[in-house]
């Protein structure tokens, strides 16, 4: 039996991201590997950890969710939406923009900021594509994974919102999952539900997103015959670049 690989909320952490492929000896022939979402924003390095997701995908069919942060850069360049460039500029997109774009200091304005958005809109639209086709959940015959959780309102959680795919937390985080499967997720930092940047393990659900981007650790929760193990990669103070 293959061994399942789950990792969340890389944040353009593409250092921790690829040490912990290694700490773990990730073999692409044999290892199922799985990314649970936010691929960009706050970290240093959103574009190479596209590229790096992506490569993935297109060569060696590991599976890529898509998380909110990846579908705010989506809405970003395919929309004119103040309230989306506001939240990306709140949410640690600067970082994401200075990857992109070469000439994005931190001293942001209105008109370099517009000058992004059609830099990355002219020439990393195959980026938005990717990001944009990914799907919102996976599932296997032993879990669920997902960006942020399922909605407990749902008996069928399939037919949830697009956005609580996406978005939704203590409503997930406090019900029980109205599936028989254990619900993988990422979106809420572990240390907000256990006080710890480890993996936390709730009932019916499992909590892998460590913080890498805020300065904390990247998760690595590995499935093996039947049992779980974890991995991590730390990273204080986003030393190192």
């Amino acid at each position: 039996m293959s061994r399942i690989l789950m990792i969340s909320d890389i944040h353009g952490c593409i250092k921790q991201f690829n040490e912990l492929l290694d700490v773990i000896n990730y073999n692409p022939s044999q290892d199922n590997l799985i990314l649970i979402g936010d691929y960009v924003d706050r970290g240093p390095r959103s574009k190479e950890t596209v590229e790096r997701v992506k490569e993935l995908v297109d060569n060696h069919n590991v599976i890529a969710l898509r998380g909110n942060h990846d579908q705010r850069l989506v809405d970003l360049i395919r929309t004119e939406s103040e309230m989306v460039q506001g939240k990306f500029l709140e949410h640690g997109g600067i970082q994401t923009l200075q990857s992109y774009c070469h000439f994005v200091t931190d001293n942001m304005n209105e008109e370099l900021f517009k000058q992004a958005i059609e830099y990355i809109r002219v020439h990393f639209n195959s980026h938005i594509d990717f990001l944009e086709s990914l799907p919102l959940y996976y599932e296997d015959s032993h879990h669920v994974y997902v960006h942020a959780g399922l909605n407990p309102k749902y008996i069928n959680w399939r037919e949830q919102p697009e956005h609580d795919f996406m978005y939704i937390k203590e409503e997930f985080h406090q019900s029980k999952p109205k599936t028989d499967k254990l619900v993988i997720f990422g979106h809420t930092r572990t240390i907000e539900l256990h006080d710890s940047s480890d993996i936390w393990f709730g009932q019916g659900k499992i909590g892998i997103d460590g913080g890498c981007a805020y300065g904390m650790q990247l998760n690595c929760l590995i499935y093996d015959e039947g049992k779980y193990n974890t991995a991590t990669i730390k990273n204080p103070g986003l030393e190192g670049y």
